[in-house]
């Protein structure tokens, strides 16, 4: 009876129109999720990034650089539609659309990630500032969804943002990876008796130019980690 009540008073919306959902446990709209932009093949071998061309392995930007993680994982392709929700979700406390998006990880990625066999799951890490702002770490969300579901332990602490940086959408990706680079520490106390950590899943939200990831995927392999995979949300095209 009471969570009839709850249902009344808080009904369940779709991630993506924020209309109400009926009946509220397919979470998504039926008509919202066939307009969003799944990421098919041709992907990059290396980040997901979609591709244009089937004879292609990676994108432009994976053979112009080399980083240091082994290969990444996305759902979908950063348009406008997932741009609106995943804001939402972020800076408007819209924690609850976070089940969509887990459920929609372990559909695509949970067997492959289940194959990869990480040590641990870490979320990308956010300056206290903003945890406090927000309440929440959303990369931390998805990680112990992602975690809890495929019996992997999750160490949210891992990496730490000791350093509050300038928001990355208004910065080039030089720029991003300068912003980033003293920015993001290895936290030795997250470690339980100096257990060994080989392989590591990192999970945020959305991959653009790949700064983040390659930071956070570099400060790791800097202190004894041997593999590191990411998956996100999104990913952008191009670069």
């Amino acid at each position: 009876m009471l969570q009839k009540i709850i249902d009344i008073i808080y009904p369940a919306r779709c991630p993506i129109c924020e209309e109400i959902i009926i009946p509220k446990d397919i979470r998504v709209c039926s008509s919202c999720k066939s307009k969003l932009s799944y990421v098919e093949e041709p992907r990059c071998m290396k980040c997901s990034k979609p591709i244009e061309h089937e004879d292609k392995e990676y994108c432009i930007d994976c053979e112009r650089k080399k980083y240091s993680y082994e290969r990444g994982f996305s759902i979908w392709v950063y348009d406008d539609l997932m741009k609106k929700s995943i804001a939402a979700f972020k800076y408007n406390n819209k924690k609850e659309y976070a089940g969509f998006y887990i459920d929609e990880m372990l559909r695509l990625y949970g067997d492959a990630i289940t194959k990869l066999k990480p040590d641990a799951i870490v979320p990308v890490p956010i300056h206290r500032s903003k945890y406090f702002s927000r309440g929440y770490n959303q990369a931390e969300i998805l990680a112990r969804g992602i975690g809890k579901a495929l019996n992997v332990p999750v160490i949210a602490n891992l990496l730490i943002r000791k350093k509050r940086t300038e928001p990355q959408k208004k910065l080039d990706n030089r720029q991003r990876l300068a912003n980033l680079q003293k920015a993001i520490i290895y936290n030795y106390k997250a470690v339980k008796n100096n257990k060994t950590i080989n392989s590591i899943l990192l999970v945020d939200d959305i991959y653009t130019t790949g700064s983040t990831i390659a930071v956070c995927s570099n400060v790791l392999i800097a202190n004894g980690v041997q593999k590191v995979y990411f998956i996100t949300l999104c990913i952008g095209k191009g670069f």
